[in-house]
């Protein structure tokens, strides 16, 4: 995607040849600020204080990381110190663990004397095949987009007016969140690329607004029209026919559809139901958990520090960063980072390979080679 004309992707090699860098999404939307990995710790300290984050994205940096680590050393134990160092920076995206398993299944076979440039160039595998995955799922997303269009711009045709389709996302499933393209924006900017006309209502995503401060970010940058909306207002919205299609990420999902993502995606999955909004989530297959079949008791819930929920990062009159209290003093927060959609309300599910329904039956079908697979 491009920043002010540049092209970039959120994680790439710098000029050097080994070291990284990233996008510290920490300053975001206020500041542009990169940041350079050179060491295992950095990128472990990178996901694990969310100046990357999104699944995608969290799994491509922990693949570089492995690579950092065997610059530094590369013989067996090394290698397994830089894998459960890694492993334990998130709990709940499993992109973490298969791009781990990924890395770790081919370095514990290759001579010591190799390693290094083998990790390099299966790193750079790991994020170009999720920059055309990426755009795959909006290819395919983008088709849901324009039969609703079609369906709209039909029915308005009969009063006269100028339709539009209104998509409401939770949290940031865009190219910050990726490599490039996103997830559940990919779709969306495929549509505005095509001239579809599209409006995205755009949830705050408290604790953290990392849809108020990255994917509105995203959209200004892209030219795509929107508007933030607090999380609450998303059950409103729907009641009074203002929401023609959600689309949300996830960090992982279960092998029967069930879903996980940012906290508060399944009390939109909940007003979408009741509202009869059809409720879509975008997925790379790499977030899909082959070894669990429910998500609601099985996947593992991150919870992070409190002072995400009793903190808030802004910018003030003058147009410095600040950070300030919104909570009294000594008051007790907690902060479950994700929850998990039951399947039975997700309307689709929208892959690399297409769309299909929220089930296993549904996951099989377009991932035959996983079918019977359990943990």
């Amino acid at each position: 995607m491009k920043i002010n004309d540049i092209p970039y992707r959120s994680i790439w090699l710098n000029e050097d040849a080994w070291s990284i860098e990233i996008i510290d999404q920490t300053f975001l939307p206020h500041e542009f600020q990169l940041r350079s990995l050179k060491t295992l710790e950095d990128a472990a300290e990178a996901i694990v204080n969310m100046r990357v984050r999104g699944a995608p994205l969290i799994g491509a940096t922990a693949a570089y990381g492995m690579a950092l680590a065997m610059r530094d050393a590369a013989d067996d134990a090394a290698l397994e110190r830089a894998l459960q160092q890694l492993l334990s920076t998130r709990p709940t995206a499993v992109n973490l663990r298969w791009a781990l398993d990924r890395m770790n299944a081919v370095l514990s076979v290759t001579d010591q004397g190799r390693r290094v440039s083998r990790a390099y160039d299966m790193a750079r595998e790991i994020c170009d095949e999720d920059v055309a995955i990426n755009n795959a799922i909006g290819e395919h997303g983008l088709g849901l987009i324009r039969r609703l269009w079609k369906q709209k711009k039909a029915d308005a045709a009969a009063d006269g007016t100028s339709p539009c389709i209104h998509i409401l996302t939770h949290c940031n499933a865009g190219w910050l969140a990726t490599v490039d393209w996103g997830t559940a924006l990919a779709p969306i900017y495929k549509a505005h690329d095509a001239g579809i006309p599209v409006h995205v209502w755009v949830d705050e995503t408290r604790p953290r607004n990392q849809g108020a401060a990255l994917t509105a970010w995203e959209l200004v940058s892209h030219g795509v029209p929107h508007d933030v909306i607090v999380d609450n207002a998303g059950g409103h919205l729907m009641q009074h026919g203002l929401v023609d299609l959600c689309i949300t990420g996830t960090d992982r999902t279960a092998r029967n559809g069930d879903v996980c993502n940012k906290i508060g995606t399944y009390l939109k999955a909940l007003a979408a139901q009741d509202n009869e909004v059809p409720f879509f989530v975008a997925l790379p297959s790499p977030t899909i958990d082959w070894g669990i079949s429910d998500g609601i008791n099985l996947i593992p819930i991150e919870e992070r520090g409190h002072e995400e929920v009793t903190l808030v990062q802004g910018k003030d009159k003058a147009g410095r960063m600040a950070v300030v209290q919104i909570t009294p003093d000594g008051v007790s927060a907690r902060n479950f980072a994700f929850d998990v959609t039951p399947a039975r309300m997700v309307s689709g599910l929208i892959t690399e390979r297409g769309i299909c329904s929220a089930s296993e039956e549904g996951l099989e079908s377009l991932f035959p080679e996983y079918a019977g697979e359990s943990g």
